[in-house]
């Protein structure tokens, strides 16, 4: 879905001139890529947050800057560490005939059967890289758990078929796996050789007695 997004060119200028243009309630920006010159530019700040909170950052946005429209997409987003505030944007212009590289999150969906016998999901990887016609982008790729078992992960060559884009990482990218439950107890040998239950505290139960 394209979003238009009104921003304005910008003089480059200090950085108590992008101080006093955030004070104002606007963000500081650059536009370049496919037939556009690097463009310093301004846009409102509530409206951006507004559309990010709608449409997510993998949107193709519709810059219009100054009366001209522009396709572009985001490739860099500054925020303040301690308020969270966006500082800078940055968008890239690009033809919308030609496929791009993007990085999309992944979404898990289901219930493991792993987890429901005891085991803990880890998501080692919480993105994969695509190659799409930009019409195309996908807001997440969702990936269905629910025979997932413990002991096993689901990798993206599990996934590659069921999408028309093309995925850049290998068959084995993890994108998730289903670890077992810790053992509550584990066996050890006494000093005649019978095997007794240890707490997973590592203290032996006779030694209270």
């Amino acid at each position: 879905m394209n979003t238009v997004l009104t921003v304005k060119k910008r003089d480059k200028g200090r950085q108590s001139s992008l101080t006093h243009l955030r004070q104002s309630g606007a963000i500081p920006g650059v536009v370049y890529g496919y037939q556009m010159e690097s463009t310093a530019v301004s846009l409102d700040a509530r409206q951006f947050a507004k559309m990010l909170a709608q449409f997510g950052n993998k949107n193709v946005f519709q810059l219009d800057v100054d009366g001209k429209r522009i396709n572009a997409v985001l490739t860099e987003v500054q925020r303040c560490a301690l308020r969270g505030n966006v500082k800078h944007v940055d968008f890239k212009s690009i033809n919308m005939a030609e496929e791009l590289e993007v990085d999309i999150p992944v979404t898990v969906t289901g219930k493991a059967i792993g987890v429901a016998d005891g085991g803990f999901l880890l998501q080692p990887n919480r993105e994969v890289r695509i190659k799409v016609n930009p019409s195309e982008i996908p807001e997440t790729i969702e990936v269905d758990v629910t025979d997932v078992a413990i002991g096993t992960s689901l990798y993206v060559g599990d996934i590659r078929q069921k999408y028309s884009f093309e995925i850049l990482q290998e068959d084995d990218y993890t994108l998730v796996t289903i670890t077992p439950p810790a053992a509550e107890n584990v066996q050890e040998d006494t000093v005649d050789g019978t095997p007794e239950v240890i707490k997973a505290t590592g203290k032996n139960p006779s030694d209270s007695e």
